[in-house]
């Protein structure tokens, strides 16, 4: 098996992250999904560049690659958990959004990460879906010009429950937006029931930039340790197998 398996440092919140990768090392993963966060690498904060430097050093001496995750909670407002987003009513608040899914790009490239996932957000009352459609292309413009700058790949994830919810949903999109790549999460394809996991990962290969798995039920969006939901993960293993997938 050539696969390599990242842990999410969402699962070491109470941990530094220093002492968190340390211990992903130690648990024998193969990489990081580094989610940018007040206490882990806080990408707004003044000296991210020395701090990200030197996780880059910490990340080469351990031998472990790398993914940036941006759906940290309250980063960009106290009071909000995931705002402001690509479809804010107000342009600033979406300039907010923009400019910190550019810092993780920049974050990404130095540490050499294989793609920056992020996702559209969930439009505020008020907010008519035409709109919000019409920000979300043009904010995600702006962040993959940004991030081919950087050589880096920004892959959208469809979320249940926001803008962008199904892989059809991210195909759509894609037709105008051909760079985009797919945050691909298959424990999503069982909330949404939308397509079967395994089935998921044979038809997207080409688009992947990076894929989450966890166990759930479906339609529930609860996620679960392995063995405890519906989940077929052999199978889902064996796609990204068939696809050639080393990430």
């Amino acid at each position: 098996m050539n696969l390599r398996f990242a842990y999410n440092t969402n699962g070491t919140a109470n941990h530094r992250l220093d002492d968190a990768i340390g211990l992903i090392a130690d648990a024998g993963y193969a990489g990081v999904a580094l989610t940018l966060d007040h206490h882990h690498l806080d990408p707004m904060a003044a000296g991210w560049q020395t701090r990200t430097e030197a996780l880059a050093r910490r990340l080469r001496d351990l031998g472990l690659g790398c993914v940036i995750e941006t759906g940290a909670r309250y980063l960009l407002d106290p009071r909000q958990k995931h705002e402001p987003t690509l479809l804010s009513p107000t342009a600033e608040a979406r300039a907010g959004r923009i400019a910190f899914l550019q810092r993780a790009t920049e974050i990404g490239a130095m540490l050499g990460a294989e793609a920056m996932s992020f996702w559209a957000g969930v439009p505020l009352p008020g907010v008519r879906r035409v709109d919000a459609a019409a920000w979300l292309e043009e904010g995600i413009a702006e962040v993959l010009a940004h991030a081919q700058a950087h050589g880096m790949a920004a892959a959208l994830e469809p979320e249940p429950g926001m803008l962008v919810e199904t892989l059809d949903d991210w195909a759509a999109l894609q037709t105008s937006l051909p760079s985009l790549r797919l945050a691909l999460d298959l424990g999503h394809c069982l909330v949404t029931r939308e397509r079967d996991p395994a089935a998921a990962v044979i038809e997207f290969a080409p688009h992947i930039g990076t894929v989450a798995i966890e166990d759930m039920q479906a339609g529930e969006h609860t996620h679960l340790p392995f063995g405890e939901g519906g989940m077929d993960i052999p199978a889902c293993l064996d796609a990204l197998e068939t696809i050639g997938f080393n990430g």
